[in-house]
């Protein structure tokens, strides 16, 4: 029988592994499963420019290199079962494909709330599918918005609400500002008066705690299969009306298909500093659904769902398998990637360069000032450990600078 890598996921991280694997020399067959019935696409313009109408659909899909010419793509399909051992993944349709190589790379999906009432009208972005109806919602005039969640796709959807007219938008959380956990007081301070100074409202420190909603026919509170939300009861009482809910609660990795062989599926699939799963050396991990240690912090595990992550552990895990699969001994330099993402809101910009979550606590102003163009540095140990730039074209050439002398530091653990 031929050789065969599997691929299960077929989004940024399951192409760039395909890619990675013929560029670490893999000649055997490739083939990616993908639960959505399209080719990988850019997500991160679901959430800005697509749902805004800037950016048609079309223009999200990747462009394979022409090494994955040959990759068989089984796409709308969903792995649901793996037997690592005997090295075989099974699929909703009863069809079971043996692999020498996997490579998990199935992501995450959109975390929902468990709260009473009604599910129609409300909605997550996640997939292109999600965008397309939700940006049908908020193209009606009028629109009352209310967003679950003050992180970085609840404040894009509600910027993005802003921009196309909507007549009211509200960002509720638990939280008592936005953003909080991963950039820190300061820069939450100054995002939270940016969007309320751009016409966003904010319900904080108070949890959702049921969904409103009524029958769409004789107008009563009901609570059936059939009801439409319209509103949010929030924890301590208050009732938000909403014609468009949008919960932005955060993301639950998709591992369910591999309960039952050893691996450790807390958060994700653990891997080493090689992307191995579960120390075999034939399955690997990459994207959102992997936990790796990062050699320029510390030895601890940790999910990374930033837009460069797919392509950094791809690359690692493509020459950690290729070389098993060639009988060879794997790279043995430590894995170090510098995570990257920017976020756009209005008219500013959030870069981010490195891990700004460990240094909460000793967040420093590098250059700028809160009210202009801001350049945020977290330190840890007193050590630079990441930097974020809040404003225009300037503050995000000042964070490029930072990233530099990010770059510069040496691996902590090797």
């Amino acid at each position: 029988m031929p050789s065969r890598v599997v691929v299960a996921g077929a989004s940024m991280g399951g192409l760039r592994a395909a890619e990675q694997l013929r560029a670490a020399g893999w000649t055997g067959a490739i083939t990616v499963i993908g639960q959505e019935p399209v080719m990988p696409y850019n997500r991160p313009p679901l959430s800005k420019e697509v749902l805004a109408g800037k950016e048609p659909f079309e223009s999200l899909a990747f462009r394979p290199r022409a090494s994955v010419a040959d990759v068989e793509w089984i796409l709308g399909a969903t792995v649901t079962a793996a037997d690592l051992g005997r090295r075989a993944v099974g699929l909703a349709d009863g069809t079971e494909l043996a692999f020498d190589g996997l490579v998990i790379a199935t992501g995450v999906r959109s975390r929902r709330l468990r709260c009473p009432g009604p599910a129609r009208g409300r909605h997550t972005v996640r997939t292109m599918a999600d965008a397309r109806m939700l940006r049908a919602e908020l193209a009606r005039p009028g629109a009352r918005v209310v967003v679950v969640g003050a992180g970085f796709i609840g404040c894009e959807i509600a910027a993005t609400a802003v921009a196309l007219g909507a007549a009211e938008v509200t960002v509720a959380d638990p939280e008592p500002l936005p953003l909080l956990r991963p950039l820190g007081e300061l820069l939450a301070r100054e995002l939270l008066r940016r969007h309320e100074d751009r016409g966003v409202r904010f319900a904080l420190g108070t949890a959702v705690t049921a969904f409103d909603g009524e029958d769409r026919v004789t107008g009563m509170a009901a609570f059936d299969g059939e009801d439409r939300v319209t509103g949010v009861t929030l924890g301590d009482g208050r009732r938000l009306a909403a014609d468009v809910v949008v919960e932005a609660v955060g993301s639950v990795p998709n591992t369910e298909w591999l309960d039952g062989n050893g691996l450790d599926l807390a958060d994700g699939v653990v891997t080493d500093e090689l992307l191995r799963a579960g120390g075999l050396p034939h399955v690997v991990a990459v994207g959102d659904v992997a936990r790796f240690p990062n050699a320029r912090y510390d030895g601890v595990p940790r999910r990374v769902e930033h837009w460069s992550m797919p392509a950094d552990t791809a690359k690692r895990a493509a020459k950690t398998l290729a070389a098993h699969l060639a009988g060879a001994e794997p790279d043995p330099e430590p894995f170090a990637p510098l995570p990257t993402f920017w976020s756009d809101q209005h008219d500013f910009r959030l870069q981010s360069f490195g891990a700004p979550a460990l240094g909460l606590d000793d967040a420093r102003v590098l250059e700028g000032e809160p009210g202009g163009d801001l350049v945020v540095g977290y330190h840890r140990s007193d050590r630079l450990v990441g930097v974020v730039a809040l404003g225009g074209p300037a503050a995000a050439a000042a964070a490029a600078r930072h990233r530099s002398a990010l770059l510069k530091q040496p691996a902590l653990t090797a």
